[in-house]
Parts: structure tokens; C-alpha cells; sequence
């Protein structure tokens, strides 16, 4: 990074900027100048790239590949129609993406990340600290950070307080690594990545605060340059399924070519002159519609979540990923239960109530909030301020007082009851420094001066009760029944947190989690969790719907208990971190399976129990909203959060929910199953309809004197079924798919395609013994097989799709429409070009017979143990 050796003051001189922060007039030329703050376009991708970038399909690439051959081979015909076919696919696909990217882009605009940045509106005008989009960041911007941020460019520090990223996206370092200001010039023999007074976009803030100069945006930043045409994105459940199936497909399509060339050549004694139609049979095999009814069914699936529940779907495969899920992980805090905390009790080490207990918490959250500037205090901090406020009987609204800045806190708390604190206020005590809250400590501490006592400074200590209490100078028996006395209140249901204070000389130099020792314990304040009005409902829906829920916790493991059982989910017995040390994976992954509620957890054991149980063969969501949850979220086959969500939250998610509304879950999972079934529907009916015309084919091919149908005849058949498959986009599969997680499974779908495909080729055999009874030799059997084709795959449309009921317009009016070209198409001008004339009179009722018997066919075939392993 240029000028890492600089000072402050000579980086913001250079950047010709301020402490104060840019004006926003000079900050709109430096976004024309340098451009949006996007390591990646945003936007769309042009038409022709897209375009081209469909080539790259492995169906599209062995299309091009047999259309070279026949072009080699003089089947001028052929290669022509796999033109056509290869043009419509590839403008079909890229029209599709395109709309889908639009419509994701435009949704992703509703969560985009912002950061807080300090402007001001002229010269004179007083610094104004604002959210603002992290595109419009530019060089020189004046930034804030604070836990959970990411950080949006890269910065040089000019204050921190505590400050720790993670910046595993740069370094692969997986431990957050400290940030400061340095008293003495940087040392440049270090790493870039190493010197303490520089962040990077791509890291994230892990625990403390910052306030930060710009000094690079967009693709100037060093994570631009190390990701620079990487593609980043994870490859999903649903990837691997559809490669799966996809290299499958290619498999056989490759092995009928010239298996088709061998029987020709070993029963007829043909030689090459067959080669156009063993091309024809492999590109009859061919889903060349797969991507187009994938993106289609994704998109219209995503488009509809955001409109009707507000589910911003970010990633297209991640909405399969919601239907396939069979188990869902959730943090219990804001997620089954709401963001807002009542204070229950505040105790001395006794079990007594003591209001100076509370005092103490409360003087420590205020002083974090202040000292670490954070714009609104959390959740619990916020609940301990209130009921501080109420104790202290003042008049004045206590909400306004949580909500106003900082700098006009000026309530007071008294009448607080403790000799030591007698008289004393919040805003008596002067906030010295803070250690900000760390998962792996689990306690904060705000160290304060209190007045009169000159030349000590109070470190005031709030946090988890086993960490608080070993920090703590106690011998074993109070500490044995403080722990009690904890264990007690929490398996009634609260949530507890422990205070502590410590007096140390004053000093200048900053405090560090070393000072926090010899601590003298005042007592526990326990807190209620209000349950979140829709859990019961969401978690009801979920079950019935074949999803697990698990509650992944670092709260007491009774706390959490009380909760789900609130939420009539049974919590069994519950497993702690502890217990999870002392597994290996194997275990874990038994356990995990078994098991419901997971407490005291830490951000790695909640990644470690989502790995374990995908190792288990289970396709996992994780939902959060805090930077602990964000290891188990990147573990997770699907990632959700709610909108206000942390930065880095929302950044890990693949799925966005309005609020914290868990019936919005029950939806998406709903919607991505009607778009697999959709996917599966299609794959079901061509694949089949295809593997029976090879298999028909083949047989003729050895039993006729003649090809059973020009190779021009075979692609244009096909791109007429194909485009009619696209309504499968539009359809609406039936209520029992939405019953089960929703997964594309090649070996079962390979089953039930072999079934169908037999009856299918069995009705075509059929089609042949009438055909020898009436036509009029090989034209005439090839317009026979040509209208019974097309007609038959009609009816398969219809008759294997798994919803019941009314049959959707576009499939109707596609179905339809492929049976009209199947009758007419010999008939026209255009069907003599191909070689199909019209057919005898006779030759319509025999072929009504055995649609008919081919319908009744399938119908027996839908009912059997086969058709449900359909693969999806």
C-alpha cells in the first residue's frame, strides 16, 4: 500500500484530505474520477458476453463437437440443424440470465452493504457521520468501524480502540488478527498484510472500533488485485447435482454414437454413410434446454419470494439449496426469540437483590457504547440502561435517552443503594478506555474514574458468568455457589451475565484483557428473552415440511432449553462445547444428527457441528445475524440472515429475510422445491422420451433396410420437443413435493428415466409393427414415426408431471401446440423439404390405439415404487 510508512497527518496531506472528512462536492468528483467502489461489476454483463459465455456449457460444447463432425462428413444438414439447435439454446439461455441477473442485481441493491463515513456538506460545516452505499466510498473518505463491519476499502488508521479483523480472505489466516495505531514510524521490512496500522477490503472486524482514511476503493484495493478473474463463488448442493446428472448424460450420449455406428456396421454392413445418424441419435439424448429451464425456474421462484415475502434470494442456486435443506441450524438470540431483553433480577453473590449490582453493569454498558462509539447500544445493553433508569425513578422518557447521542447522555441514576456508590450517577464517573467484547473472552470491560478517588482507575468487568468468575480473586466455596446460584437462575430460563470491578493506579498506556484479573465480583443480573411472535408457527411449518431444526447456542444450556420448550421443540439432552472437544469428527457427526439444542458454543463449534452434519449426508442451512454466526454460515450448504443483519452477515448470506419473521423460512424452502421439481419434471420427461427414441432407433437400425429416420428429421423433432419443455418452467408441481426436501439425485433419476424410457421405446416398436401393416415404404415410415413421436411426447408432457389437477396455460398451449406439428408438419411445404409426406388414412386409428395403451402404460408405471424414485 503506498505511503505505509507515512504518518497520519502525511497520509491524509497526500490524500488531500482532513481528520474531519471530505466535502461532499469534492467527493462526488472523486467518484466520477475513480469510479464505484466494486471490486466486481455490478452490473449485468453485456449481451455478447453473455452470449458467448454460454459456449463454455458442457451440453453446448458436445453439440459443437458433433456439429464439426458432421460438417466433416459433408452432412451439411445435420450440422446446419445442430446450428439451429446450438443458436436457440445459447440465445435462450443468455436472455434468461440476463433477466435473472437484472432482477438479483436489483434485489441485492434492497441489502447493499454501506459504511459509515464522515462528510461534511461545505468548507465551514461541522463533520456530519452518515451510512452511506460502499460503492460511493472514493480515496480520502473518513470512515468508521465498528464489530461486524467489513471493511470497505483499504484504509491507513488514524485511532483504534481494541481493534481485531479477520482477514482470512487475503492471508488465509484463520485467527483475527490485532489493529493499533502505532506510536513509532511502521516497520516496512514486515508483510503488508502484517502491519498493524493498515486494514483491507475483504476483512472484517471482529471485535473492537476505528475511525479510518480511505486510501484505495474498487480495483485498486489489494484484495481486488489478489482475487482478480478468481471466481469466488462456492459451489452449492445444487451444482454438484446438476454436474452430476449433466456428466451422466454426456457419458451415454458420447457411448450411443458409436455404438449406433458398430450395429450398423456389424448387422447392415453400412459404413460412414451412417455417421450423420449416429450424430443425430447422440444430440437426440441431449437436455439442450437444461440451463434455460434452470435459470428460468430459479429466477421466476426468487422474483416471486422478494414480492410476496420480502426474501431476497442473492445467489440463483442457493434458492434449490433452500428446498433441498432436511436440517436448519439457528442462533437461539434474535431468531426463536426477539432482539429485545427485559432485566429479571440483579443479584450480589448471595442470591440477594442488589441494586448496585445493576448500577455497575449499566455504568459499564454506557461507557462501551461511549467510549467505543457505537451509534446504538445492543440488545442487552439497552435492556440494563432501561432498568438502571427505572431504578433511578426519573421522569423523562427512557427510550429517548437510549436513542440520543452519546455526547447527550446526561440522565441521571440515584438513590442507588450501595454505600460504596451512595449518590453516585453514570455520568459522574468519567469513561477512561474500553476492551471491546471478543467471543473468545466473552466479556467486556469499560474502565472508569470515579469521582474523588484520584489516581485510580475502576476496571468494570460484564460478562459471560464462568468467565467473569475466573477472572475473579475467589476461593472455591463462593465460587462454588455462585456457579450454583447461576446454574439455578438459568435453568429457570434467564440469561445471565456476571459483574465484576478491579481498581489499578492510573496510567495513559491503553488497557488490555491481561489487567483483567484479581477481579472482585459483585453479582449476576439475569435478563428474560422474549420469544419471536412467529417461531412457534415457522418451527411447526418447517417440521411438516421434513426439516430438522437444531438450536445452535452460546447461551446456558438451560436458557436455551426453556426456549424450545416454549417452542414445543423438544430439547432431549444437550450437548455443550465442552462435550464437542472431546469428540472427533466421526462422533460429532452421530451426535450431531441425534441431537437438538448446542450450547455454550463457540463460533468454530458451530461451523464444526454444520460440517459434521452435511458429512452426514444432510444439506444444511444456517440462519444468524451476528459476526459469531458468520464460520457456521460459510460451512453451511445455504446461508440466511435476516436484513439487519451485521455487514459481514449479510455479505456471508446467500438468502436475505425481510425481518426476523421465521414463517418467511417456510416460504423460501416451499419456493426452491417447486423450482427443483420443475428442474426434475423436465429432466424426467426428456431424458426418458430421449433414451426411448435412441433405444427405438437402434432397434430399427437393425431391423430395417433403411435408417428409421434422416438424420434432419431426428434434429428438428428434437428442437420442436425442446422448446416445447420450456412451459415446464411455468408449471406448478404437486402439494406432496413440497412435502420433502427437494434433491437432484443422478442414480435414482437414472432408474426411473431407464423405466419410462422402455415404455416409451415399447409404444415406438409398436408404432413400427403398424407402420409395416400400412405405409408405403421408407418415406412413409419415416412421416409415421415422426407424427407418433412428437405425439407421444406430448402426452408424456402431461402424464408424467407430478402435479395433479388443472394443467397450467403455457404447458396446455405447448403441448398442444407439439402435437399440431407432429400432424401437420407432413403435410406442409416445409415437410416435404425434410422428406415426410402425408400418410395413409388407416394408419390414424391404429396410432390412436396405442396412445392410448401408451397412456394407460405410463398411468400403471407412475404408481410404482420407481416412479417415486424419480430422482428429485
Amino acid at each position: 500500500m503506498a505511503g505505509a510508512g507515512l504518518t497520519p497527518l502525511e497520509v491524509l496531506r497526500r490524500l488531500d484530505a482532513g481528520p474531519r472528512g471530505l466535502v461532499e462536492s469534492e467527493a462526488q468528483r472523486r467518484l466520477e474520477r475513480y469510479g464505484e467502489n466494486a471490486v466486481l461489476p455490478q452490473r449485468p454483463a453485456a449481451w455478447a458476453w453473455r452470449l458467448l459465455g454460454t459456449l463454455r456449457d458442457p451440453f453446448t460444447a458436445v453439440l459443437l463437437g458433433l456439429g464439426v463432425i458432421s460438417a466433416v462428413a459433408t452432412s451439411w444438414n445435420t450440422a446446419c440443424v445442430i446450428a439451429v439447435l446450438v443458436a436457440v439454446s445459447c440465445v435462450l439461455r443468455s436472455a434468461g440470465e440476463y433477466r435473472a441477473d437484472r432482477s438479483v442485481a436489483t434485489l441485492r441493491e434492497l441489502i447493499a452493504t454501506t459504511a459509515t463515513v464522515q462528510r461534511r456538506a461545505a468548507e465551514e460545516s461541522a463533520p456530519l457521520v452518515r451510512e452511506i452505499p460502499v460503492e460511493e466510498l472514493v480515496p480520502g473518505d473518513v470512515v468508521r468501524l465498528g464489530p461486524g463491519d467489513m471493511v470497505p476499502a483499504d484504509v491507513r488508521l488514524l485511532r483504534a480502540d481494541g481493534l481485531a479483523v479477520h482477514q482470512a480472505a487475503l492471508t488465509g489466516e484463520s485467527a483475527p488478527v490485532p489493529k493499533r495505531v502505532p506510536d513509532t514510524p511502521a516497520d516496512l521490512a514486515r508483510p503488508l498484510f502484517d502491519q498493524p496500522h493498515l486494514c483491507f477490503a475483504g476483512s472484517s472486524v471482529t471485535a473492537g472500533t476505528a475511525t479510518a482514511v480511505v486510501t484505495a476503493t474498487g480495483p485498486g484495493t489489494h484484495f481486488a488485485g489478489a482475487h482478480r478473474g478468481v471466481a469466488r463463488r462456492r459451489t452449492s448442493a445444487f451444482d454438484r447435482s446438476v454436474n452430476g446428472i449433466s456428466w451422466t448424460l454426456i457419458r451415454f450420449m458420447l457411448l450411443a454414437a458409436p455404438l449406433v455406428l458398430v450395429v450398423n456396421a456389424v448387422v447392415r454392413g453400412r459404413g460412414l454413410e451412417t455417421l450423420p445418424f449416429a450424430v443425430a441419435v447422440a444430440v437426440g439424448l441431449t437436455p439442450e434446454m437444461l440451463p434455460v429451464i434452470v435459470t428460468t425456474a430459479l429466477a421466476r421462484g426468487a422474483a416471486d419470494l422478494a414480492r410476496r415475502v420480502g426474501v431476497i434470494v442473492k445467489r440463483l442456486p442457493a434458492l434449490h439449496d433452500m428446498g433441498a435443506i432436511d436440517v436448519l441450524c439457528v442462533d437461539k438470540t434474535g431468531t426463536l426469540t426477539q432482539d429485545q431483553l427485559a432485566v429479571d433480577c440483579y443479584l450480589d453473590a448471595d442470591g440477594r437483590t442488589d441494586p448496585a449490582v445493576l448500577h455497575w453493569a449499566a455504568v459499564n454498558s454506557l461507557w462501551t457504547i461511549q467510549l467505543a462509539d457505537v451509534p446504538a447500544p445492543d440488545a442487552l445493553d439497552e435492556a440494563i440502561l432501561l432498568a438502571a433508569e427505572s431504578l433511578g425513578d426519573t421522569a423523562a422518557d427512557s427510550a429517548d435517552w437510549v436513542a440520543s447521542p452519546p455526547a447527550r447522555r446526561e440522565r441521571t441514576v440515584s438513590a442507588v443503594r450501595d454505600p460504596a456508590a451512595a449518590r453516585a450517577t453514570l455520568t459522574d464517573v468519567t469513561g477512561i478506555d474500553v476492551i471491546p467484547f471478543d467471543p473468545a473472552r466473552r466479556l467486556v470491560t469499560a474502565v472508569v474514574a470515579c469521582p474523588g478517588r484520584h489516581g485510580v482507575h475502576t476496571l468494570v468487568v460484564k460478562g459471560a458468568v464462568e468467565d467473569v468468575v475466573d477472572r475473579c480473586a475467589l476461593d472455591d466455596e463462593t465460587r462454588a455457589r455462585v456457579l450454583r446460584l447461576a446454574e439455578r437462575r438459568a435453568a429457570d430460563g434467564l440469561r445471565l451475565l456476571a459483574v465484576a470491578t478491579a481498581d489499578r493506579p492510573a496510567r495513559a498506556r491503553p488497557y488490555t484483557p491481561a489487567d483483567e484479573r484479581g477481579l472482585t465480583l459483585l453479582g449476576l443480573v439475569g435478563l428474560r428473552d422474549e420469544l419471536a411472535v412467529t417461531a412457534d408457527d415457522a418451527l411447526a411449518a418447517l417440521a411438516r415440511r421434513g426439516v430438522d431444526v437444531k438450536v445452535l447456542t452460546g447461551d446456558h444450556p438451560g436458557t436455551a432449553a426453556r426456549v424450545c420448550a416454549e417452542l414445543g421443540l423438544e430439547p432431549g439432552e444437550i450437548v455443550t462445547g465442552e462435550q464437542i472437544d472431546q469428540l472427533d469428527d466421526a462422533r460429532l457427526a452421530q451426535l450431531a444428527a441425534d441431537r437438538v439444542v448446542f450450547a455454550r458454543c463457540t463460533p468454530a463449534h458451530k461451523a464444526r457441528i454444520v460440517r459434521a452434519l452435511r458429512r452426514g449426508g444432510h444439506t444444511v442451512g444456517f440462519l444468524g445475524d451476528g459476526v459469531n454466526d458468520v464460520p457456521a454460515m460459510h460451512a453451511a450448504d445455504v446461508a440466511l440472515c435476516p436484513r439487519d443483519a451485521v455487514d459481514i452477515t449479510r455479505e456471508a448470506a446467500d438468502v436475505v429475510l425481510a425481518d426476523k419473521d421465521l414463517t418467511a423460512i417456510d416460504s423460501a424452502v416451499a419456493s426452491g422445491r417447486r423450482g427443483t421439481g420443475n428442474i426434475a419434471t423436465y429432466l424426467r420427461i426428456a431424458v426418458s422420451s430421449n433414451v426411448g427414441n435412441v433405444i427405438s432407433m437402434m432397434v430399427a437400425g437393425v431391423l430395417l433396410p433403411f435408417l428409421p429416420m434422416l438424420p434432419a428429421q431426428v434434429l428438428v423433432q428434437n428442437l420442436c420437443f425442446d422448446v416445447s419443455q420450456l412451459a415446464f418452467a411455468y408449471d406448478r408441481p404437486g402439494a406432496a413435493d413440497g412435502g420433502r426436501p427437494s434433491v437432484l439425485r443422478p442414480y435414482a433419476f437414472s432408474r426411473y428415466i431407464t423405466v419410462f424410457g422402455l415404455i416409451n421405446a415399447a409404444a415406438d416398436l409398436a408404432t413400427f409393427a403398424i407402420l409395416g401393416l400400412v405405409s408405403g415404404g421408407q418415406t412413409a415410415f419415416h412421416s409415421g414415426w415422426f407424427t407418433e413421436n412428437l405425439i407421444t411426447q406430448a402426452l408424456v408432457m402431461l402424464l408424467l408431471r407430478t402435479a395433479p389437477g388443472r394443467v397450467p396455460g403455457a404447458l396446455r398451449w405447448s403441448t398442444g401446440a407439439l402435437a399440431a406439428v407432429g400432424l401437420l408438419l407432413p403435410l406442409s411445404p416445409l415437410g416435404a423439404a425434410l422428406g415426410l409426406h402425408a400418410l395413409p388414412y388407416p394408419y390414424y386409428p391404429l396410432l390412436a390405439v396405442v396412445l392410448v395403451a401408451y397412456g394407460a402404460a405410463l398411468a400403471v408405471a407412475r404408481r410404482s415404487p420407481l416412479a417415486a424414485a424419480n430422482g428429485a
